[in-house]
């Protein structure tokens, strides 16, 4: 059975990157009031996994209060892909820990991203600081740079991703980024072919894809029964906006048929950020989602 769940981009565009623990507690009484049941949160660096770790106890009595279910968890570990060997240890480490939080929240799954390799970049970077979409990025690349290397290195890391989820009876997944070392669907097909497990799946994230100038059905069908998750959110196709839905030109039709044909019964995730309104937009968002999921019979 499909279900809708709100995003951990909603308390990001709000409260800040990652949001203080406080605003944490905010943000999931907003998203209950938004009415969803479904949802999920992330730990972004070290601190802010200590924070929750040290306070998990009392977020999970809050989510229960708010007969709210956390169904992903999301370890945000930029060292993963380092090159610096005893950093990528640290952050599986930490990769590991999340995992432990994401069992005594009840989750079904663990989501990290593939970050990006060891370039310079000239101005922006991607994703530092706080989530921001449209922004042109410059960078130069090492003469020593190895593109074979870092592409072994990253596919190590998250196939100890994938095998320490699976110790813990999660899902692993990754979705495609822009600006990050995978940003399209063949590329995510060419990691998963190289993790090669079942445990392993891909997160369809719609805005990324669109501003990628992927065809989404398509990318669907290539998927396939890869696809164990998806974040929904509009654009005009240029930029990787995160608008709600129907704000864009996103084929909405042809994914959610798409994704019947192959079967899909997880979750969609309502992933819009950065926009005006947001309480208003995440709620017309479900419920023309909702409309959306009906019409198609998925």
């Amino acid at each position: 059975m499909v279900r809708i769940n709100c995003c951990w981009l909603y308390a990001i565009s709000k409260y800040g990157y990652p949001p203080p623990l406080d605003k944490m507690f905010t943000a999931l009484e907003e998203m209950a009031d938004m009415g969803f049941e479904y949802v999920e949160i992330e730990a972004v660096g070290e601190e802010n996994l200590r924070e929750i770790l040290a306070n998990r106890q009392r977020l999970k009595e809050h989510v229960d209060s708010l007969n709210l279910k956390v169904m992903n968890v999301c370890p945000i570990f930029t060292d993963l892909v380092s090159p610096d060997k005893s950093a990528r240890r640290k952050a599986l480490e930490l990769f590991r820990e999340t995992c432990e939080l994401a069992t005594y929240f009840d989750a079904v799954m663990v989501q990290t991203d593939t970050f990006f390799p060891p370039l310079k970049f000239v101005g922006e970077v991607p994703y530092k600081e706080a989530i921001s979409f449209g922004k042109p990025y410059r960078v130069e690349v090492d003469p020593e740079f190895s593109w074979e290397r870092f592409w072994r290195l990253l596919v190590d890391s998250m196939r100890k991703c994938n095998w320490i989820a699976e110790d813990y009876g999660l899902r692993f997944c990754l979705e495609p980024r822009v600006g990050e070392s995978v940003s399209n669907t063949d590329a995510m097909l060419r990691l998963a072919e190289a993790i090669d497990s079942e445990n392993f799946g891909v997160v369809l994230d719609t805005g990324h894809l669109h501003a990628q100038k992927e065809i989404l059905p398509l990318s669907v069908e290539k998927l396939g029964k890869l696809i164990i998750y998806v974040h929904a959110s509009d654009n005009d196709g240029r930029d990787n906006y995160h608008l709600g839905i129907g704000k864009g030109t996103v084929d909405w039709i042809g994914v959610l048929k798409a994704l019947k044909k192959h079967g899909f019964d997880g979750f969609i995730g309502i992933d819009v950020g950065n926009v005006p309104d947001i309480e208003r937009e995440y709620v017309e968002s479900k419920a023309k989602l909702e409309q959306l999921i009906k019409e198609v019979g998925l």
